[in-house]
Parts: C-alpha cells; sequence; structure tokens
C-alpha cells in the first residue's frame, strides 16, 4: 500500500464536517471553546516538551536540566488549570477525585498486577 493509497482509504472515515461542529459546539455551549482548545493544545504540547527532555536525558545522556524540567511541569499546571477554568471545575475537586481513584485502584500501593487487573468500569 502507498502512502496516498493509505491517505484515500482512511480519509473514507472523515467526513469533512469538524469545522461545521466547532461552530456548532461554540455556538451551543456555555464553555469556552476556544479557551478549551487553546489549554488542551498548551497541555499536549508543554507535556511534549517535557516528555522530550526526560527522552533526551536517558536516552540520549544528556543532563536533565531541572529547573527546565520543573517550569515545564509548571506550564502544563497552567494549561490545566485553564481547562478547570473554562469548564467552571474547581481543582481541587479534579486533584481530589485523581487521589479517591488512586485509593480505589491501588489500595495498597502501585503493584504491576493491579494496574493490569483493573476493575471493570475502571477508568
Amino acid at each position: 500500500m502507498t502512502g496516498s493509497e493509505y491517505q484515500q482509504q482512511a480519509m473514507r472515515t472523515n467526513d469533512g464536517k469538524s469545522l461545521e461542529r466547532l461552530i456548532l459546539a461554540a455556538a451551543t455551549n456555555k464553555e469556552d471553546i476556544g479557551g478549551i482548545l487553546e489549554a488542551a493544545f498548551g497541555l499536549v504540547g508543554e507535556v511534549g516538551e517535557l516528555v522530550d527532555m526526560i527522552k533526551k536525558w536517558i536516552f540520549h545522556e544528556r543532563p536533565l536540566n531541572v529547573e527546565h524540567a520543573k517550569r515545564e511541569l509548571g506550564d502544563a499546571l497552567w494549561y490545566a488549570a485553564m481547562i478547570c477554568h473554562c469548564f467552571g471545575w474547581d481543582m481541587d475537586e479534579i486533584m481530589q477525585i485523581n487521589i479517591d481513584k488512586l485509593k480505589v485502584r491501588f489500595p495498597d500501593g502501585f503493584t504491576p498486577e493491579a494496574a493490569n487487573n483493573r476493575a471493570a468500569g475502571d477508568l
């Protein structure tokens, strides 16, 4: 299969209505759709920068710039806070939900067995 053939076959599942859906979402939802998109894209970008630094630290044997890594992680938190703001969510509640989930999933601490054998419905 060539790249062009793949593209043609793959795009059978693209109905070309993404812009229409974006406009509809912006018009019919009370949330700040633009802010949510900016925050989601920003979060992915900042996490990507942090992951790249860690990749180079481990696999390229480059010293980790700890202060730079901390700044990137802080930037990721800023975008997480922006997502909470745009949806009207309380970041304290989001953090508590995460801790509650981890306590149920790993009541005695992390184990590979617990990670690989999660209960039905465990998101």
